[in-house]
């Protein structure tokens, strides 16, 4: 029998919570998923009530808080299933990405899973999915083959190129808007070892680091992987000494091909200067959640982001850099291009292949801050890159960041207008809008 759980009874707030804290769900039911079936279920009653429904698995990309409605918990949907001949994995709806890692690693085989291996891969995978072997092999949505999808109506579908293909080609971008997912089937690819890890540099050569980071990515193959960290690092037992309270511009890299040979590519990067720390190193690649060592306890914060097709580094650092920056940031940019930038074999909706770089800002949200000081400080961020400013993505847009205008922008204008077409013919009432919402066309 489906478990429900109702406001003020045991595990309500266990079941709505999320590692995004800053958006707090209080739905009107929760159901405790642990099958397709149970979604099924979920699905089911939201719409004989005209409810609106929201998924959540880990939570880390929570966006709009389901006040009221049904929220389906599927944190227990765990299972994987790796076929080593056809080199595919299959997975359910809850599972993280370090359990389809660890499941892929004794066939030396890899998905392609983000910097943060504790984030759910369906939702990750479905908004995009860009990681560590990116850049060599392409979006996560892009290894797609097959999607067990519950839509509005309560149907249950297997969903690929040739069973529904408009639908495949919706999902595979536009995340949760056209169904509850309980399930992917992914293309894995021959990678079992990266070399990997993190330059540390002090905070007051970041300019000449970033320039130097960004005249090295014009150079290097599409094997390797890399990002520009600026951030102040708290003073904690839990952070490398040599770090602690320190501002700090790093970067971090995954090169997927031999070992001997990143380290020779990375030989531009360690004669920019003196470096605080430098972890990079050969690696198994179920160890490549080090590379970035992102955190894994919840966290409230606002998430924004601007797709590039070049950076202005002086502009970045004198507007999130302290005393300029009007609130604390951490900025990343991530460098794109590569397979990223070639169309799939099956078409999808994520936008804006031509990137060349992806700036990402968050700022750490507490209880008294102003949330459109935040927004407006994270826009002045992005005016300064205004001339080359290609669009956004939905995988690092979260929490109240996360509004209709700015995913309309993580799409082209005719993909745009086409999810709203389909979006009609699946969902016109927007049952599915407790998320990174596409309203249905004529709405």
């Amino acid at each position: 029998m489906t478990s429900t759980v109702r406001p003020g009874e045991a595990g309500y707030d266990e079941e709505r919570a999320g590692f995004q804290a800053a958006v707090e769900h209080r739905p009107d039911v929760i159901y405790v998923a642990e099958s397709a079936g149970d979604v099924q279920a979920a699905v089911e009653f939201a719409a004989a009530n005209r409810l609106p429904l929201a998924v959540k698995a880990t939570g880390h990309g929570t966006s709009v808080a389901a006040s009221g409605g049904v929220l389906v918990s599927t944190r227990r949907m765990t299972g994987v299933h790796v076929d080593k001949e056809a080199h595919t994995a299959s997975f359910e709806a809850g599972t993280r990405w370090d359990q389809v890692i660890e499941a892929c690693a004794p066939h030396g085989l890899a998905p392609l899973s983000g910097s943060a291996p504790h984030v759910g891969a369906v939702g990750y995978t479905l908004g995009g999915g860009l990681g560590l072997l990116s850049r060599g092999y392409g979006f996560a949505a892009d290894s797609v083959r097959g999607i067990e999808v519950v839509t509005p109506d309560g149907g249950a579908h297997h969903v690929t190129a040739a069973s529904e293909p408009d639908l495949f080609w919706a999902l595979r971008g536009g995340r949760d808007n056209f169904g509850a997912v309980t399930g992917l089937e992914v293309d894995l690819v021959p990678v079992a070892r990266l070399y990997g890890g993190a330059l540390s540099f002090p905070g007051d050569r970041a300019q000449s680091i970033m320039d130097t980071y960004l005249s090295w990515t014009r150079t290097v193959p599409e094997q390797m992987a890399s990002s520009l960290a600026l951030a102040r690092f708290p003073d904690l037992p839990a952070i490398p000494e040599p770090l602690r309270g320190k501002h700090v511009a790093q970067v971090r890299v995954a090169y997927s091909g031999d070992a001997g040979d990143g380290a020779e590519l990375l030989a531009p990067l360690r004669a920019a200067g003196p470096r605080l720390l430098d972890t990079a190193r050969d690696m198994p690649y179920a160890e490549s959640g080090t590379v970035h060592n992102d955190p894994t306890e919840p966290v409230a914060a606002y998430s924004t982001n601007v797709l590039l097709s070049t950076v202005d580094s002086g502009a970045v650092l004198e507007r999130t850099s302290p005393p300029e920056a009007q609130v604390p940031f951490i900025a990343e940019i991530r460098h794109l291009g590569g397979a990223l930038a070639r169309p799939p074999a099956e078409p999808s909706a994520v936008g804006h292949r031509n990137a060349s770089y992806l700036l990402a800002l968050v700022t750490p949200l507490d209880p008294s801050a102003d949330v459109d000081a935040v927004g407006s400080a994270h826009e002045r961020v992005h005016d300064g890159q205004r001339r080359w400013v290609l669009g956004r993505s939905l995988n690092f847009m979260s929490g109240p960041a996360a509004s209709v205008e700015r995913v309309r922008e993580a799409y082209e204008p005719e993909d745009y207008r086409r999810l709203q077409r389909l979006k009609a013919r699946y969902d016109p009432e927007n049952m599915f809008r407790f998320n990174h919402n596409i309203p249905p066309a004529g709405a």
